[in-house]
Formats: structure tokens, sequence, C-alpha cells
């Protein structure tokens, strides 16, 4: 079977379709161009698929590596026979592969291999032959100075025969079949630290279903195990797998001495070989199912929080807050350009509410200031209430936003390129202004895994997080679309077709030349050639432009089709596009070929309706209740606005305005079922919770949303 006709059927997809995917990442297409550019080829494939298409076309490929080295290996000892051979390269499951490939493997010297090298083994194919006779005379002719008693004998041989079963693909088979069906995952404390590990307190004496344990459960009880304070293990029922395995190995009316030490082989198979192999390898199994399910909620939580809405581009004023250092106050220009800094003193233990006000209201009036953001952290919901107060023009909106993350850019390379003579704090500033003005276009500039909206992050496969999580990145640059002229480096660098070296060219160009007047003046950027230019154009706009098509998505390969819509309606291309009239009247089937069908089409008009339009939602000012502080400050009862900060597989938190986030379990989000919280919520929405429980010693605050009107 190709590898198209394998990924199609264990994905559900057309085979055409996976070809044309992998025909077109072979040529070097990107998944955002081939979702968006490409969707008669693909059936109009979505990015998830093709990114799985791809993902599965690696796993393929390392397989055949696989595949090619045993090959060599088997056919280097002379034991390729062509049956062999078939049932290799007609294996796809790399679990197979490595039992068809066990009895060949090179091995340590084994318990087996010591009784082999003592003459036994013909011992042991008597054995298991199970032909009635006295096996004690039997075993007395395999005696030898190193075989010194039957009973020697036959336990080497029973040493063969334990690693004949544990290397029989049948055996492992059912083995492997009972663990999938039957298997349950146990934790228990590590005596003596119990207060040590009172993090893991839920998983001290834990057993569950392997195959229904959460995500979340399994990555804590692992690395509970990884600091000491659990022992984790995966195990089914002994009496029942073995004797799944028995009957494959004895004979009916087969010699009753046999059969029993054949029997004890198998038991010390499965004990000592089969086992913890299999073990290991449900463990590295579950592992990669629950690294899957987190780096899927990270990557869901991700996008969200880059799509989140951006302020647009607005003077804004932004303040780090602070107590005993006080609270960095920054300015920035509508291009998000550093105008001014300082630090004011409004919160314990200064307390300069009349000082820091002064300086407030003068920086607003004197840069015409339009919002302000405020940092979450450390002393947020008291600067927030002391800006609040100062009474400010009304229309200056104020903004509470998420800083994480924010540190991590100050220290960072890029951070001292864009403002070499600004210490961290400044810098960290900047940042918590410029998310809100547009959260991509500063959070690109960011480790993911630092900006802490993941569930164990470090604790799973960090390239397959690191492939999903740029993945992210590149699909929400993507759909949203870049200003060419006004985007950093970092941001371009995740454009389709771009890089870090093309994005560097770009910006170097741009302050060389000066702002791009056309997208085609991209191909004067050096090293920028027709395949990059084809894959990033679309993505890239030029509000500035002479051609109206270059501020759209629609790509530059169909321009040519659009100028015809227009001919065909009597009209120039600018007044086309400024007459929804004229192009939604237009008769699309007129215009289809091989290559542009219906979806494309119905792109091209979807963008024509509104040319250059930001697809994410706009910014909501922050409202919390006034009366709450602190976590003291809580009753349960109470229904209050909050906003949710992380989404979990176990549920959602929320920031309340103090310094402790609420979590609302997945069983209080509705009064119904709800598979997973994204069902229900999503990042950085408004929401009106109840809190059910307060536990002030372990600052944990319990909320619900259920018989509340979430919407706040």
């Amino acid at each position: 079977m190709s590898v198209d006709a394998i990924i199609a059927r264990e994905l559900g997809l057309d085979p055409t379709h996976v070809s044309a995917v992998l025909n077109l990442l072979a040529d070097g297409a990107t998944i955002p161009f081939i979702s968006r550019y490409r969707k008669e080829a693909t059936g109009n494939m979505n990015e998830v698929n093709i990114f799985k298409i791809e993902q599965r076309n690696q796993e393929l490929t390392e397989l055949e590596k696989r595949r090619a080295y045993i090959l060599q290996t088997i056919e280097a000892k002379g034991k390729l026979t062509d049956e062999l051979r078939t049932r290799i390269s007609g294996c796809f499951d790399a679990s197979e592969l490595e039992d068809i490939y066990l009895p060949f493997k090179e091995k340590k010297r084994t318990r087996a291999q010591i009784a082999r090298e003592r003459g036994l083994e013909p011992l042991a194919k008597i054995i298991m032959s199970q032909k009635r006779g006295d096996l004690l005379r039997t075993a007395q002719r395999f005696l030898s100075d190193e075989v010194a008693t039957t009973e020697d004998a036959l336990k080497g041989a029973r040493d063969i025969i334990a690693e004949w079963v544990n290397e029989t693909e049948a055996v492992r088979s059912r083995v492997r079949d009972q663990f999938h069906r039957f298997a349950t995952v146990e934790s228990a404390m590590v005596k003596g630290k119990a207060d040590e590990g009172a993090n893991y307190a839920n998983y001290f004496a834990f057993s569950a279903p392997l195959k229904r344990v959460g995500s979340h459960a399994y990555l804590a009880m692992r690395r509970g195990e990884a600091e000491g304070f659990l022992r984790v293990n995966i195990d089914v029922d002994e009496d029942r797998t073995l004797g799944r395995l028995y009957p494959y190995f004895l004979r009916s009316g087969g010699s009753d001495e046999s059969q029993e030490l054949i029997m004890d082989a198998i038991d010390d198979a499965y004990r000592r070989l089969t086992r913890p192999s299999i073990e290991n390898e449900m463990a590295a199994e579950a592992k990669a199912k629950a690294d899957d399910t987190a780096i899927n909620t990270f990557a869901t939580n991700l996008r969200q929080l880059l799509l989140g809405a951006p302020l647009g581009a607005k003077r804004i004023l932004a303040i780090d807050p602070g107590f005993r250092t006080g609270c960095k106050v920054v300015c920035l220009d509508a291009n998000g350009n550093l105008r001014h800094h300082t630090v004011i003193y409004p919160t314990p233990p200064a307390n300069d509410t009349e000082g820091a006000g002064r300086t407030i209201r003068r920086l607003v009036k004197d840069y015409a200031i339009e919002a302000i953001s405020i940092g979450n952290g450390t002393a947020s919901r008291e600067t927030e209430r002391f800006v609040k107060g100062l009474g400010l023009p009304e229309q200056v909106q104020v903004f509470v936003v998420s800083e994480n993350g924010a540190s991590v850019y100050s220290a960072s390379k890029i951070a001292r390129d864009e403002f070499p003579d600004e210490d961290v704090t400044v810098r960290g500033a900047v940042s918590i202004g410029r998310r809100l003005a547009d959260p991509l276009a500063e959070l690109v500039k960011i480790d993911p895994k630092a900006i802490g909206v993941g569930q164990y992050q470090h604790d799973v496969d960090q390239t397959k997080l690191k492939a999903a999580l740029d993945m992210t990145v590149e699909s929400c640059v993507n759909t949203v679309g870049i200003d060419l002229n006004t985007a950093s480096r970092e941001l371009l660098a995740y454009v389709s077709g771009i890089g870090p070296t093309l994005a560097a060219n770009i910006v170097a160009y741009r302050a060389e030349k000066g702002d791009f007047t056309s997208r085609d003046q991209l191909l004067k950027v050096p090293r920028l050639g027709p395949k990059a230019y084809e894959q990033a154009a679309g993505f890239l706009r030029v509000p500035g432009s002479k051609n109206i098509l270059d501020n759209t998505a629609v790509h530059p390969e169909r321009y040519a089709l659009v100028d015809r819509m227009a001919r065909d309606a009597g009209l120039t291309l600018e007044e086309f596009v400024s007459s929804p009239e004229a192009f939604h009247t237009v008769d699309l089937k007129r215009y289809q070929d091989a290559a542009t069908g219906e979806e494309t089409l119905r792109d091209i008009i979807a963008e024509l309706e509104k040319p250059g339009r930001d697809p994410r939602e706009k910014a909501v000012e922050t409202c919390f209740d006034e009366s709450i502080t602190d976590i003291t400050d809580l009753r349960e009862g109470m229904v209050l606005p909050c906003i949710v900060n992380n989404i979990t597989d176990f549920g959602v938190f929320v920031d309340l305005g103090i310094h402790r986030s609420g979590l609302i379990h997945i069983s209080q989000l509705a009064n119904r079922r709800v598979k997973h919280p994204s069902e229900v919520v999503k990042l950085n929405q408004h929401l009106m919770a109840k809190v059910i429980d307060i536990d002030i010693r372990r600052g944990r605050i319990s909320m619900s949303l259920r018989d509340v009107d979430k919407q706040s």
C-alpha cells in the first residue's frame, strides 16, 4: 500500500487529496498556502488535516528507514527468507515491526544464550514437542561439566523456551491486547514523602483504567514519579493474561511433565521478559497519547491568545505594576514606538497617590493617550483602582492584560536589539502596552512556552510541542494577514514562505529603500525568489499600493481573473472592488476552470467585500468587581465578573482581578456533561461565575458557571 493510501485510510480522507497535499509539500508549499490557495487540489482541506498528513508522512518516512535497516540486518545474518521479506515490507505498524525483528536482534548474553552455549537447545526442542516419555532420563543425556544435574539441564532448557515464548509475535500481540483492553495505571506515595509531595496528594493512592485516564492525570503522575514522590506502574490481571497464552503452546494429549515445564517457562517469560517490555511500551504509548492531548490543548489556547482582540493603532500608556519598586510607566505612539518612560509610586509602601496622579494626568494629556494597559501581576488590582479613580477623560479606556512572558521578552536578544539603551523594566512595560494594541504582533516575539497557557508543557515531547506551536503561530499570522510596511522581523518570519533570513532581508530592504509600494516589489528583496513570493504574497498587505488588490488576501496569481470580472462588468478594477452590487452578482461558473473552482472564487468575492479587514474581534475594556481585592474578600455564593486566562483538560482558570486565579472544574462549566472545556468557553472570554468554595490556606478558589448567566 502506498504512503498516501495509508495516510488517507488512517485519517479518513480522500487518497487523491492526500496525494495532492504530499506533492505540494514536497514542492515546497507551506500549510497556510495549501489550505488557502490550493483548495481545488485538496478538496478544501483545512490546516489541521494538512498538518496531520505532514506529520504522519514524516513518521512513515522514519518507519521506512527502520524497515530498511531491519531487512539489511537480517539479510546480513543469512536469515532473510522471501516470506519474511514480504512480511516486513508490508508492515506499517511500528510495534508489529519490532515484534518481527525481535528474534533476530543482537542481544546481551542472556540466560537463554548461556543455556544454548551449554548445548541445551535440543533439550528445549524435545520439551516443546511434548512427546510422552521420561523427561528426567532425557535430560541426563545433556549433562556435562557445565551442566551438573538434570535440574540444571531442565532449568537451562526452560530459559531457552522462555525466550522463545517472549519472541513469539502472537504472545506479544496477545499480551499487548490485554494491556490495551484491561490495563490499569496505579500510583502510590513514596514512603515518607507525604508532606514534601503534597502537590501530588490526589495520586497517593490512585488507580484507574489506563485507556480512560485523563492526560493531565497521567502527566501529573509521571512528573510526581520523576520528582521522587510517587511510584507508578501499569499492569493487567496476570492469571487472565497467562490464561490467554497457555493454549497457544500446549497440545492436546501432550506429556504432562513437558507441559508443566512449558507453563513454568511461559510464566517466567511473561513476568521477566514480556510484561516489563509491554508495560514500558504501554507507558510510552500512554505518554504519547497524553502528550498529544496536552499539546492540542496548548495549541488551541495559544491560537485563541494570539488571535485575541487587538485595540489597534492607538496611543497607549502602559503600566507594569509593583509595590516596593513602584510602577514602571511607558507612553507609546500609535505605531508602538516608545515616546517616554518614568516610575510612579501609588501603591504601598510609598502610597504617593497624589504625585502619581499628577504624572498620569500629565502624560495622558501630553501624549494624547487613548488607552491604558495595566499588567495583571503584582499590585495590578491596586494600580487599576488607582487609575480608574483619577477622573481621566471618558474616552481613555483602561485594560488589564496578561503579562505572562513579558519578563522573558524583556531579557531577550529581540528586546535588547529593539531597546539597547533601556533596562528590562522599561522593555517589559513596552510589551504590556504593545500586546494590548496587537497581541499577535507582540507575542510572536516570545517563546510560546513562556506565555502561560499550556498544561504540563515542560513534560511533553518537546519536538512535537515545538512543531505544533510553530504551526499554530504560523497559522495565526497568515490568517490575520500582515502589513508589509509595519511588521517586525519576528512577525514576518512566520509568514508563509518567508522564514528568519528573508524576514531580516525584507526589514533591511525596507529600511534602505523606504516603504513598499506594491507586492511585486518583494521580488527585489535579496534572495526572495519566485517560489517564496508565490508562498508569501497573498498573506502580506500593502495598504498604500496603487493596486487595490495588494491590500487584500487575493493572491497575485488571481489578479488577472479579478480584472477580467471587472471588465466583464464594464468597470475599472477600483470601481468593481468598491461596488458590492457588481461583484455580488458575478456568475461564478463563468470563471471556473481546472485550477480555479467555486471555493476559490467564493473566497475572492468574500475578500472583495471586506478588503484588508482584520478577522479578529475588538478589545473589550476590563471590568472586575471593585469590592474584591484579595482572596479574603470572597464569600461562597458570590457571582463575580472574571476573564478566562487558561484552559486545561480538567477545567478553566479565570482571572478575578486578585492575585489568585479561580478554577472552574469541567463538571461546573454547564448544566450538562462537557467533554472538554473548549466546548463552553474560550481564552480571554469575559464571564460571570459563582464562588462555590474558598481554601485560603492553600490559596484555591473554586468557581461555577452552573445556573449562572455566564456572559458578563
